[in-house]
């Protein structure tokens, strides 16, 4: 699925939901290192059944080490839409890919 989605991307098929557009705008992130980050990305969740349609967590790293969570749709879409974007926090995830168990 991440070859299919880094096709899409490097297409220029893609968009941006507002909520993404607003954090980007917010956190200082750029369109160029959000593809960055997902180019050389991992795929880290899948939400198949996720409630406004199929989507997925990719992991990556800017070219100045930047980390970042690009929560984006399946594939499938004729336009990928980029749900939401931000720099992950080690409070709450290792390595940035795996979600720490928090204790209540």
């Amino acid at each position: 699925m991440i070859d299919k989605i880094h096709k899409k991307l490097l297409n220029n098929q893609y968009e941006f939901s507002e909520q993404a557009i607003n954090q980007t705008l917010l956190r200082q992130i750029s369109v160029y290192e959000i593809k960055q980050a997902v180019l050389q990305g991992k795929l880290i969740e899948d939400y198949p059944d996720d409630k406004y349609g199929p989507s997925c967590l990719i992991f990556g790293l800017t070219e100045q080490k930047r980390p970042l969570h690009i929560h984006c749709s399946y594939p499938t879409r004729s336009l990928i839409k980029i749900i939401t974007v931000y720099q992950p926090s080690s409070k709450l995830w290792i390595n940035y890919e795996q979600r720490r168990q928090l204790n209540d």
